[in-house]
């Protein structure tokens, strides 16, 4: 199993022992006043409390610095062009760009909600295996057809990425050097036009084979789920830290 392939669901934190229907509800209830929050500290509330559910999951720091990385490269883009939009107060400049007081702190408050939705997600549900995960969409009453279309999509991308990686090494072993020209963009057409043929294939194979084996259009899974009182601590405390971050402007405007 690579990087990509839920490796936080091997843990064995507190988090790891919950229900996954439990983490699934309490990843809704408190993504929704992170999302729509405008106050900085309710976003530092939020992160905090995404800190600490993912301290639960005890991951290996190393795999969620590089997705860190990998989400703050997008958010720095809101750095750069967000302060420039030219409207309150100038916080500084550089020469006839004025950065403005009011979009840096626009690109604060995004920057804050965005790392700690991530980390929430993190930890609540890439802790859960991704044939859980399915199981546990389909008891909180998602469609059957969006659940199977998650767990094959899953199941077969990895599949699909090394058959690619196995076609341009093959290239690669003739000669090819991809450049800035028409014969580079030609062999990639080429390379994603067979990619999608063999895909095509296989789909058809995993079809026949499904079939063979009896299915009917409905996975059933060996997971055996149980809520129990531990879930019910969990889902009330993330219900609590939502008010928490929902409320925190309006008890600082009391105060």
């Amino acid at each position: 199993m690579s990087d990509l392939e839920a490796p936080l669901s091997r843990g064995s934190g507190p988090i790891h022992r919950l229900d996954p229907r439990a983490r699934l509800l309490a990843l809704l209830v408190f993504s929704l006043p992170v999302a729509l929050v405008h106050s900085q500290a309710s976003a530092l509330a939020a992160l905090g409390f995404g800190l600490l559910a993912l301290a639960l999951t005890r991951p290996a720091p190393g795999l969620v610095l590089r997705r860190l990385l990998a989400v703050n490269a997008f958010t720095a883009f809101l750095w750069v062009f967000l302060p420039l939009d030219g409207q309150g107060e100038a916080l500084f400049r550089l020469g006839p760009l004025a950065y403005s007081h009011e979009g840096t702190r626009l690109a604060l408050l995004l920057t804050l909600k965005t790392n700690a939705a991530f980390l929430a997600v993190t930890a609540l549900v890439g802790t859960i295996a991704p044939q859980d995960l399915g199981r546990a969409l389909q008891a909180l009453g998602l469609p059957e057809k969006f659940c199977h279309l998650l767990l094959m999509t899953h199941r077969y991308l990895f599949v699909i990425q090394r058959e690619f990686r196995r076609l341009l090494t093959a290239a690669e072993a003739r000669g090819f050097k991809p450049r800035t020209n028409g014969h580079t963009y030609t062999t990639y057409a080429w390379l994603l036009g067979m990619l999608l043929v063999k895909s095509w294939d296989r789909a058809e194979r995993v079809h026949q084979a499904m079939l063979c084996r009896g299915f009917n259009g409905r996975f059933h899974s060996l997971a055996d789920f149980s809520y129990g009182a531990r879930d019910a601590v969990f889902l009330t405390l993330a219900v609590l830290a939502s008010a928490a971050v929902a409320g925190l402007p309006f008890l600082r405007g009391v105060s």
